[in-house]
C-alpha cells in the first residue's frame, strides 16, 4: 500500500480582525515540510476548516501553492451535508492542483444509517471528478456520524480507484485494529499515542495536529514503530484542555508570534489560567 507518512494537520492563522493570514499559513506549511513531513493538510479539523467560509478557501489554498507548495503535498479539507457543496470545494482544489481531499461524512442527521451514509459517499464520488482521491475521515466524536470498518470497505470495493485511504481519529484502538486487520485499504490514524502500535500493524501514516509542533519527533514514531513517550505524555496534556487553542498557544509560544492564538468562533482561546497550565509543562515545545 501507498505510504503517506506525517501530513501535519495544519492550524490556521487568523489576524485581528478575523480574516486568514494567508503569509504566515504558507510560512508555517513550507516550514513543517523543511522539517520533515510529507506534506500538509489545509482546512481539517485542527484547521477550523469548517469555519472557512467557501469564499475564503482560494485564498488559503493559494497562498500555499503560490509559496512552492505543490498540490502533491496538499490534502485539502472539505465539508458539509450537501454532496454538491462538497463536490464544489473538491473541484476548486482540483483547479489547484491537488488531487487528494479528507472527506468527512455528513454531520447534520446524526442518527443517519450505515447504508444512507453510504449513498451519499456514492453521490459524492458521481459529482466529483473522478482525479479527485478521497480519504474518509472516521471522528464521530466530532460528527455525530461514524466511518465504520463495515462502511471503509464496502466503498473500497465500490470504488476502488476513488477510495485512497481512511483517517480515523476516533481513538479507539479496537477500530483502528479492525481497520488494518481488513488490509484492503490504506489507514491513517490520527491519534498520535497510538501511531507506534499502528505502524506496527500496516498503517501507512498519520495526518496529526501535533505535528504543528513537534514534526521530527512524529516522523520518528513513524520510521521506528517506536512510541516516544514523552511525546505521548504532551499529547495527554493537550487533549486535557480544548485542544485546537491548546495547539495555537504552544506553537504561539514556538515561534514567539501571539497572532497564532487567536481562534474564530465558535473556538475561544484558553483562559489565562489554561494558558499558564500548558505552558508551564510544554512551553517552548520538546527538543527534536
Amino acid at each position: 500500500m501507498a505510504q503517506f507518512g506525517i501530513l501535519t494537520a495544519l492550524l490556521t492563522p487568523f489576524t485581528s480582525d478575523g480574516s486568514i493570514d494567508g503569509d504566515r499559513l504558507a510560512a508555517h506549511a513550507v516550514s513543517v515540510i523543511d522539517r520533515g513531513v510529507s506534506g500538509v493538510t489545509l482546512f481539517g479539523t485542527t484547521g477550523e476548516g469548517a469555519s472557512i467560509a467557501a469564499s475564503e478557501r482560494r485564498a488559503g489554498i493559494s497562498a500555499l501553492v503560490e509559496t512552492g507548495v505543490s498540490g502533491c503535498r496538499i490534502v485539502l479539507g472539505v465539508y458539509g451535508a450537501a454532496t454538491a457543496d462538497v463536490a464544489a470545494q473538491i473541484d476548486e482544489g482540483l483547479r489547484a492542483g491537488v488531487t487528494r481531499f479528507l472527506v468527512p461524512p455528513p454531520y447534520y442527521f446524526s442518527g443517519a444509517e450505515e447504508d444512507g451514509v453510504f449513498q451519499w459517499f456514492a453521490e459524492l464520488l458521481a459529482l466529483s471528478d473522478p482525479k479527485a482521491g478521497i480519504i474518509l475521515y472516521n471522528i464521530p466524536q466530532v460528527t455525530g456520524v461514524g466511518v465504520s470498518p463495515s462502511l471503509t470497505w464496502r466503498l473500497k470495493e465500490t470504488h476502488p480507484d476513488r477510495i485512497i485511504a481512511i483517517k480515523d481519529s476516533s481513538g479507539d484502538w479496537a477500530n483502528a485494529e479492525k481497520l488494518l486487520a481488513g488490509k484492503s485499504v490504506p489507514v491513517l490514524v490520527g491519534d498520535e499515542r497510538l501511531l507506534h502500535k499502528a505502524v506496527a500493524m500496516g498503517c501507512v501514516g498519520s495526518i496529526t495536529g501535533v505535528a504543528n509542533l513537534y514534526p521530527e519527533r512524529l516522523c520518528n514514531v513513524i520510521a521506528t514503530a517506536s512510541e516516544d513517550t514523552m511525546l505521548s505524555q504532551t499529547v495527554e496534556r493537550i487533549v486535557a484542555l480544548p485542544i485546537i487553542p491548546t495547539l495555537k498557544v504552544l506553537l504561539a509560544d514556538a515561534l514567539d508570534d501571539p497572532v497564532w492564538e487567536n481562534t474564530r468562533a465558535p473556538l475561544t482561546r484558553l483562559t489565562a489560567e489554561q494558558k499558564s497550565k500548558i505552558l508551564a509543562v510544554a512551553g517552548r515545545g520538546l527538543a527534536a
